[in-house]
C-alpha cells in the first residue's frame, strides 16, 4: 500500500507542476486558485456525510468550525445531506487548511493520495502533504504574500477507503481580503468542488 501511496503522490507532483508551467499565470496574481483532485473516475453516491478535522487537535477551534461551514455549503449544493453527529455518518470529508506568507510560491508540496486504498482509519492515517506547506516573508520585491491551502479528502468510514480527494491553494498580498483564512477558504472550496468530481490528476488554474 505504501507504494500505491508513493506512486500516486509522484503523478501528484508532476501534475501540479505541469499545472504551474500552463495555468495560465504566476503564483500570486490574479487570485486564481491552483486545483488538483484525484478519483477513481465512477460515480459517487450522495448521502450522509460529516465533516471532520484530519488534524484533531483543530476539531474544536472557531477557525475549523468556519472552514468547515465552507465546505459544508459545496457538499449540500451537490446533494450530500452534511451531519453533524461525529461518528454516525459512513462518508467522511476530512480536511486541513494551511497558511502562510511568502514573495513568492517557488514551490509546491506534494501531496501524498490513498485513493482506493484504506487510510487506517482516524483523520486520514498515513496520507497528507508531504512536508506541509511552507511560505516565506515577502522582502523588496512586492511585498508580504499570504498562501492558503485547503485539502478535503472524501471517504468511507467503515474501511477508511478514500475516493475523492483534492487540493486547492491560493495566493493574495497580505493587505487583500483573500489574505485572510475566512475568505480564502470560501473561494478554494467553490474552485475545489466546481464541476465535481473534476479531471482526476490534473492542477488547473480557476478564477
Amino acid at each position: 500500500m505504501k507504494a500505491v501511496f508513493l506512486r500516486t503522490g509522484v503523478l501528484l507532483l508532476a501534475a501540479s507542476l505541469a499545472g504551474c508551467a500552463t495555468g495560465g499565470g504566476r503564483a500570486g496574481d490574479s487570485g486564481g486558485a491552483d486545483v488538483t483532485r484525484f478519483h477513481l473516475g465512477q460515480p459517487i453516491a450522495r448521502g450522509q456525510i460529516a465533516i471532520e478535522a484530519i488534524d484533531p487537535a483543530d476539531a474544536g477551534s472557531l477557525e475549523f468550525r468556519a472552514h468547515a461551514a465552507s465546505v459544508e455549503r459545496e457538499l449540500v449544493r451537490l446533494g450530500w445531506n452534511v451531519v453533524g453527529t461525529v461518528g454516525q455518518s459512513e462518508q467522511v470529508a476530512s480536511i486541513n487548511v494551511e497558511q502562510g506568507s511568502r514573495e513568492a510560491l517557488r514551490r509546491r508540496s506534494p501531496v501524498s493520495i490513498g485513493i482506493g486504498g484504506g487510510t487506517g482509519g482516524g483523520y486520514g492515517g498515513g496520507v497528507g502533504v508531504g512536508g506541509g506547506v511552507s511560505f516565506g516573508v515577502g522582502g523588496k520585491k512586492g511585498g508580504e504574500i499570504v498562501g492558503t491551502q485547503l485539502e478535503v479528502r472524501i471517504k468511507r468510514r467503515s474501511d477508511g477507503t478514500v475516493f475523492w480527494e483534492g487540493r486547492a491553494s491560493i495566493e493574495a498580498p497580505a493587505s487583500s481580503p483573500e489574505a485572510q483564512a475566512g475568505v480564502a477558504v470560501e473561494k478554494l472550496s467553490e474552485a475545489l468542488f466546481r464541476d465535481f468530481p473534476g479531471e482526476s490528476g490534473r492542477t488547473i488554474r480557476l478564477k
